[in-house]
């Protein structure tokens, strides 16, 4: 609830801003707190997306980011405790703070177990309401995404030139490796596959394959897909070495999403992955680790000005031609004149066409810049799984 100001001379009453966004480049937002008190810092970026609010503000790849949701009823159906993409539960390693035009309302839906604003405390998250969200949106595409301080103060009393300063200081992007404050330190044996309405998660099958999973801020939805398709799944840290990876015997190796830039994740993991696919060990990225196979082979990355995020992104796969809607979630994107001659493109986007897929020609390798996993969003590449693992058949069958 704002602090109600009374005007002396009308009586009028407005209410007071309890929550400020101030940008790099000096403007500021007002609005009204929810979540955390106190403040936080990220590059800004907006959503797309119409459901799965929890989902994306629990998707690790989001770690350093500010997330403006431009559908206007966010909170409205609660939060619970089966909807968290990190793995790390118990981490607030998805995004640093959000923004939001309407006012959260009671939850209202039989799954909620708690209020957002509740749970934003819980996690450590500052939210601003009241916003105008679609004036933020044009502001970011044609400014591009800027980095910006988020700011909660109940007494709505702010240090607003402090906070243009603090925004103003804070690094780029570019350059950033994210992934350690999000990938897991030790291996996990991972059994929890997909959700059904009426028993909740599954549990794994008697395992046909053994996906090692390299996280680099996995979502819990592409290991329930694995696990699913009767998987055995190993969650493997990031930095794992080769001789780590090759003695757990896989049948693939999976490479997963994560934040920040992909050249600068890849001064440390571009070693492994490259000697992965040099050994022909059946390989599959997703987001982050689809730039990184890019980066692994000889190809570039390049920052983009808005970035791709929300559930509703066409994607045409090149071989099929069929056009998908996929869930996005990125900042940078592989530069397609860079790919070398054996790598293809697979799919590109349909709003800008950039590149959202390659394949190795002479490996055994793929990758999506698209979530095929969803959660939230469509479930049209729930395929790209399948086809990961009957290139896992084909390089058995070729090496018997």
């Amino acid at each position: 609830m704002a602090t109600m100001l009374q005007d002396s001379t009308t009586g009028w009453s407005e209410p007071t801003a309890t929550a400020l966004l101030v940008l790099a480049d000096g403007t500021v937002i007002e609005g009204y707190g929810i979540g955390a008190e106190g403040q936080r810092a990220g590059e800004v970026c907006f959503n797309t997306a119409m459901t799965g609010y929890e989902e994306i503000m629990t998707d690790p790849s989001y770690a350093g980011q500010i997330i403006t949701f431009t559908f206007p009823h966010i909170g409205n159906v609660g939060v619970n405790d089966e909807d968290i993409e990190s793995v790390n539960a118990a981490s607030a390693n998805g995004a640093t703070g959000v923004v939001l035009h309407a006012d959260v309302t009671e939850p209202a839906n039989w799954r909620a177990t708690r209020h957002l604003d509740a749970w934003l405390k819980a996690r450590g998250i500052v939210g601003i309401t009241g916003v105008d969200t679609r004036a933020l949106t044009a502001l970011i595409r044609d400014k591009g995404m800027q980095n910006a301080v988020i700011a909660h103060a109940p007494d709505g009393k702010f240090d607003v030139e402090a906070l243009k300063r603090d925004a103003a200081a804070l690094p780029s992007m570019v350059g950033l490796d994210l992934t350690p404050g999000v990938s897991t330190t030790q291996r996990i044996d991972w059994t929890e596959a997909t959700w059904d309405l009426d028993t909740g998660y599954g549990v794994s099958g008697a395992p046909k394959y053994h996906i090692v999973a390299l996280d680099f801020g996995v979502k819990r939805n592409i290991l329930r897909l694995f696990a699913g398709r009767d998987c055995k799944v190993t969650v493997a840290p990031g930095n794992s070495s080769v001789e780590d990876i090759l003695a757990l015997k896989p049948d693939g190796v999976f490479l997963s999403n994560g934040p920040g830039d992909p050249a600068a994740t890849g001064q440390w993991s571009l070693p492994l992955i490259s000697e992965l696919v040099e050994r022909r060990v059946p390989t599959f990225g997703i987001c982050l680790g689809h730039q990184m196979l890019a980066l692994a082979v000889g190809a570039k990355t390049v920052k983009m000005r808005q970035g791709h995020h929300g559930a509703n992104h066409p994607v045409q796969d090149l071989a099929t031609k069929k056009v998908e809607v996929v869930s996005m979630n990125h900042g940078f994107a592989v530069d397609r004149e860079s790919l070398p001659a054996n790598v293809r493109e697979t799919h590109v986007s349909l709003f800008d066409g950039s590149n959202c897929g390659i394949a190795l020609t002479d490996k055994p390798a793929f990758s999506v810049q698209h979530h095929p996993e969803a959660s939230p969003g469509p479930r049209d590449s729930h395929y790209l799984f399948d086809r990961f693992l009957e290139m896992i058949d084909a390089e058995k069958a070729r090496a018997a």
